[in-house]
């Protein structure tokens, strides 16, 4: 089959968005979250990003990168005010209401408001929610790091709040996000609801990985 091959020389030489959204490609299938956050004065933000990802559960860490800071990044500038932010699940019904989060409205123009979005504050909590999302987790932050090699910023966060569907939250601790109709995101702009194929065994040496039901049971046992 031809394939295309591409040089550095070619990358450096592409317009800028259509490299843009050739390496975004790249990297496949990305959870699609909406960060939530508040400022100092009440004024609420939501923006959509696809690079969130587990950094560990002990203590339960999660994080994200920024692009770079060189225009004014509302999210950024309010978790780094206030110390807290929201992520919440993008689901198929409001899919095109989160990708509209990623234009460039002013600080006093609440992405929530512009985009038919409702916030849901938790008593305790300052970062508002998303009410339509099925999973939400409230972190509280705990680093942020500039990477110099591209002027991105890393934001790492612990959980300290998750609200999800109970229906989802299998026996064994599995979320059924499927279930949850949550969607992933390709690329900048392309969005894709999911078909599981199955669950596996925790994999070890000696044994081949077999079946599990959703519930996280061997096939055989059900």
């Amino acid at each position: 089959m031809p394939e295309q091959r591409f040089d550095p020389h070619d990358l450096a030489q592409m317009a800028p968005r259509y490299r843009a959204r050739l390496i975004n490609s790249l990297s496949g299938f990305k959870s699609a979250n909406l960060v939530g956050t508040v400022d100092g004065d009440g004024r609420t933000n939501l923006s959509i990003v696809s690079s969130v990802f587990h950094l560990g559960a002990v203590p339960p860490l999660m994080g994200f990168i920024v692009r770079p800071h060189t225009v004014e990044r509302h999210t950024l500038e309010n978790l780094l005010e206030t110390g807290y932010f929201t992520l919440n699940a993008v689901t198929h019904p409001h899919y095109d209401a989160a990708h509209q989060t990623s234009a460039r409205y002013d600080r006093d123009q609440s992405e929530f408001d512009a985009c038919g979005l409702e916030p849901l504050f938790v008593p305790g909590f300052v970062a508002p929610f998303v009410a339509q999302s099925p999973l939400r987790i409230g972190l509280r932050l705990v680093a942020h790091q500039p990477i110099a090699l591209n002027q991105t910023e890393l934001v790492i966060g612990e959980v300290v709040q998750v609200m999800v569907d109970d229906a989802a939250v299998q026996e064994d601790g599995y979320i059924d996000l499927e279930g949850l109709g949550v969607v992933a995101v390709s690329g900048l702009d392309s969005y894709h609801q999911t078909a599981r194929l199955s669950r596996l065994s925790y994999a070890k040496p000696e044994h081949p990985p077999h079946r599990l039901m959703l519930s996280g049971q061997p096939e055989e046992d059900a």
